[in-house]
């Protein structure tokens, strides 16, 4: 008997559409499609020739825009300014790689005692991509753009919250006429995942997602001898030091906060103030918190909309409980919202410490604990104890002060003065239980390929025999 689920619109609690679960037979027939276009057709494409197909794909992006941004704010609740922007950055990403395509993949060479010794990428083969439901769009074209310029070819599963983002995406490709079966979508449990990374035809896996699921991929993958790359759960530190523009920092670190309602790996989660500047910050954040209008996603004038589910709001809500009864302050918000969906208030929390729920554990969520502490080493202390180590966020108007403390902070990227955001030149991921890997830039190209070694021997050429491997 098949399976079959629904979607819900968190924002109405009504039900959107049924979907079947793929069949185990069917899964692995497009894994099969995917792995025989890789062999016969698209990784003996030039360079130029697949870039070509990335400008197609932006052009396929913004000719729907629209329609694709008002799909992802009805499945999983998303602003739909956010959403449309989503949009637009994903193909703006095509686009970039297309430009810099040639440069990225161009052989590096190397003097040995060889004729000529170079370093060439080369693509690996079917790459299973595993994705969350928060950023729909984006968290999957950031994966499988350099993916298939490299010359890889892709087999998406998304999360069962975004199914029919998760087909859209599909149709993208097939509307920029990428060969078929290069990128492709099913619609599966569980256990088939764990079937399709054990086939030998599928030689890549990318996920993002939680912690806990991180490890289950990691070691399926790793069991299997299977390359992998792991985004996973952040709570970055928003550290506003004694000099910082606390009036900007104020306004920056809402919008950090509550971008995506705060269902963001990279949102800023715990906001570590200096003592002499917190009494100042803290006033400033709980205004710009005020302002910001929760409501309908669809309107263009929402700033914040419903969390993906009520099951979300039940798990924020008891973070938020655990840490008022362990001493934290609600200054605003601080409970569900009236009303059908799956809102929670913006909240601001004061009088936290280290081991509450709101800032030991991930807040996913518009739920934002200022924690005061009396000087810059210990606010980097307090940053670097978590188990995450995605991003951080500084504030400091001293930049030599900036450019030594960037480099004591344990994550995978720093911004000082500014939100925390991934960019397509810019490599992306973490450290620590935030992840493995890197995506995006020219990083993100090589992570699925083979780095070749290649040396050239005239006939008759003295080598130099290396005495151990």
């Amino acid at each position: 008997m098949s399976k079959t689920f629904d979607t819900i619109n968190p924002a109405t609690g009504q039900k959107i559409a049924t979907y079947k679960l793929f069949s185990e037979d069917k899964a692995f027939a497009y894994v099969k499609k995917a792995s025989d276009v890789f062999d016969y057709k698209w990784k003996r494409l030039s360079v130029s020739e697949k870039a070509s197909c990335l400008k197609a794909l932006a052009k396929a992006l913004r000719s729907k825009k629209n329609a694709y941004a008002m799909l992802m704010s009805k499945e999983m609740g998303k602003p739909i300014t956010q959403s449309e922007a989503e949009v637009e950055k994903c193909a703006w990403t095509a686009e970039l790689y297309a430009e810099k395509a040639e440069e990225w993949m161009k052989a590096e060479y190397s003097k040995t005692d060889a004729a000529k010794s170079y370093v060439i990428h080369q693509p690996l083969g079917v790459v299973l991509s595993i994705m969350p439901w928060n950023f729909p769009f984006w968290q999957a074209f950031r994966f499988a753009i350099p993916a298939v310029l490299m010359g890889n070819t892709s087999v998406l599963r998304h999360s069962n919250n975004c199914p029919g983002s998760a087909l859209a995406i599909e149709e993208v490709f097939r509307n920029a006429s990428f060969p078929e079966g290069v990128f492709s979508t099913i619609i599966s449990d569980h256990e088939i995942v764990s079937k399709l990374i054990a086939s030998d035809m599928i030689r890549g896996v990318s996920l993002t997602g939680s912690v806990a699921a991180g490890r289950t991929i990691g070691e399926q993958a790793g069991k299997h001898l299977k390359k992998f790359v792991l985004e996973l759960g952040g709570s970055d530190p928003f550290i506003v030091l004694e000099d910082a523009d606390v009036q900007r920092a104020a306004k920056v670190g809402t919008d950090a906060r509550l971008i995506n309602s705060g269902q963001s790996c990279i949102a800023a989660k715990r906001f570590i103030v200096v003592e002499s500047v917190a009494r100042e910050f803290t006033e400033r954040f709980i205004r710009e918190f005020e302002k910001k209008k929760t409501g309908d996603p669809m309107n263009q004038d929402t700033d914040v909309g419903p969390l993906v589910n009520k099951e979300a709001v039940v798990g924020l809500d008891r973070q938020v409980k655990e840490s008022v009864l362990n001493g934290a302050r609600v200054e605003i918000g601080g409970k569900p919202r009236d009303g059908p969906g799956a809102y929670y208030e913006p909240t601001v929390l004061t009088n936290v410490n280290p081991e509450m729920p709101a800032m030991r554990e991930e807040v996913f969520g518009p739920v934002a604990p200022v924690y005061v502490v009396p000087d810059e080493k210990h606010a980097i202390r307090v940053a670097n104890d978590i188990e995450y180590g995605l991003g951080a966020s500084l504030w400091t108007n001293d930049f030599a002060k900036a450019s030594q403390l960037v480099e004591e902070i344990d994550s995978g990227a720093v911004f000082v003065n500014a939100l925390v955001k991934s960019d397509a030149r810019m490599p992306f991921g973490g450290v620590k239980n935030s992840g493995i890997g890197r995506e995006l830039s020219k990083y993100g190209l090589i992570e699925f390929s083979n780095t070749k070694s290649i040396n050239l021997y005239e006939i008759g050429q003295e080598e130099v025999i290396a005495k151990v491997e």
